[in-house]
């Protein structure tokens, strides 16, 4: 019996020492993609441990590890543009903790999701709803590109101030209200049609142009003719194509051959 206390009295002391051993262990690790948030009595220190195995004081120092991984945020917002038409927008935003910072926003904000819902999310509606307002919902389509460079910059600086780097962000959806968007469709369908009838009338007038060009040509062609077609020209030629044969003329006596050189001769 006194053996088997004993066993059990030994059993017993290596699990409270390897506890003990377990609970105030020097060593923390801090995981790739990861800051350490080293505090000292709960208070935040300036130190911010990177990746490794770094050697803290049990019981003294705690450890609280932030993520300093791009992450990807996705938010639905409503604005309204300069021209008062609803916008309702889908926006795509990757950001990251700046990591020699990780120790400030922790102890201004907090872990990742305070980050999310107390400083991301209302930065993204309140700068898209101040940017949108300053254009037509025309100019955010046709725009567009300028319209997220503004964004993208406006965001950027902002969050920067809340120790968080904007990676990319991008506009995902963009539409409008249904009025709206059957009133850019009946406008797009005018102007196309505008434009059709533009062509048909320049086209007309191009077909028109080029009838009175003809008609011009022919008729300076048939001037430039007459112009060269002499007395002794028209005699050449009646001569080239006559065929050796004098014109017989009827008379009231008998019939009688033309003499063809004195009917030249009369000329």
């Amino acid at each position: 019996m006194k053996k088997l206390k004993l066993t059990n009295n030994a059993a017993k002391f290596t699990v409270f020492l390897i506890l003990i051993t377990i609970l105030l262990t020097p060593f923390v690790v801090v995981n790739a993609g990861e800051r350490g948030v080293l505090m000292q009595f709960g208070e935040v220190q300036e130190t911010v441990l990177n990746e490794g195995i770094h050697l803290i004081i049990p019981i003294v120092n705690t450890l609280k590890k932030i993520s300093v991984r791009v992450q990807k945020q996705e938010i639905s917002a409503e604005a309204s543009s300069k021209d008062l038409q609803d916008v309702f927008t889908d926006i795509a935003l990757n950001w990251h903790i700046i990591p020699e910072e990780a120790n400030i926003i922790f102890q201004e904000i907090g872990d990742e999701i305070n980050v999310v819902e107390k400083i991301i999310n209302p930065a993204i509606e309140e700068v898209l709803k101040a940017v949108i307002a300053r254009y037509t919902a025309e100019e955010i389509v046709t725009k567009r590109g300028e319209v997220k460079a503004v964004i993208d910059n406006t965001l950027s600086t902002r969050l920067h101030n809340y120790h968080i780097l904007v990676d990319d962000i991008s506009l995902v959806h963009v539409n409008f209200s249904y009025k709206f968007s059957e009133a850019v469709e009946a406008k797009q369908i005018a102007e196309q049609e505008a434009k059709r009838a533009d062509f048909i009338a320049l086209k007309a007038a191009k077909e028109a142009e080029a009838q009175v060009n003809l008609a011009k040509g022919e008729a300076e062609v048939n001037k430039l003719l007459l112009e060269s077609l002499t007395e002794e020209i028209l005699e050449r030629r009646a001569i080239e194509k006559w065929d050796g044969k004098l014109p017989l003329i009827m008379s009231k006596d008998t019939p009688k051959l033309v003499n063809m050189s004195e009917l030249l001769k009369l000329r």
